[in-house]
């Protein structure tokens, strides 16, 4: 299927980004971060323009996005006892508890920074009947790291999958690592103001 989505990606360009990153958002197991990658080299090459391959990757993972959290709100906790079979339960017990602690921080990092967990924050949120605007403005953000990060590592490397696939990781661990510093630094502040 790879191989295919990739071929594709000249011909169908933005519209195809759109509806993987869309598929991907609803854990459909497609190469939304190798498309959009492979994508952003062919922006490179000139053969598509890189704010169309941007906007497509970001409107189909926030339309995903959306659609998980309506759905399970609509359909509330039974969507969720649906999902929770074999390997998925963990990943929903995970996300479960990472949105129970950290909120509207959790659905941002799902995104990009554990992103298999992402779908399943998507349906967590929404049956658990989370805000709707915390949620969107949190998930357009962490989209918004997500494509930029795989698109711009494709762009700037030109095509060059495995480079661009080694300089995204490398991207988001420094982005994990700012991350957590500035947690650390928040967690001290308080720390710090309770003690005055």
């Amino acid at each position: 299927m790879t191989d295919w989505v990739l071929a594709a990606v000249p011909t169908y360009g933005p519209w195809l980004v759109a509806v993987v990153t869309f598929l991907s958002c609803l854990a459909l197991p497609v190469p939304a971060s190798i498309l959009m990658l492979a994508a952003g080299g062919f922006a490179a090459a000139g053969d598509l323009v890189l704010w169309q391959v941007v906007a497509g990757a970001l409107l189909g993972a926030v339309a995903g996005d959306q659609a998980g959290y309506w759905a399970a709100r609509l359909g509330g906790a039974a969507v969720l006892d649906r999902a929770a079979t074999g390997t998925r339960a963990a990943l929903i017990a995970r996300a479960q508890a990472l949105i129970a602690a950290k909120g509207a921080l959790a659905v941002f990092l799902s995104r990009w920074l554990v992103s298999p967990l992402g779908p399943y924050a998507n349906l967590v949120t929404g049956a658990t009947r989370f805000g709707w605007l915390p949620f969107t403005i949190a998930g357009v953000a962490g989209e918004a790291v997500w494509v930029a990060v795989y698109t711009g590592a494709g762009y700037s490397f030109g095509g060059n999958l495995q480079a661009a696939t080694e300089f995204a990781g490398s991207i988001l661990g420094f982005l994990a690592a700012g991350a957590v510093a500035l947690g650390l630094g928040w967690w001290l502040w308080s720390l710090a103001q309770r003690g005055e």
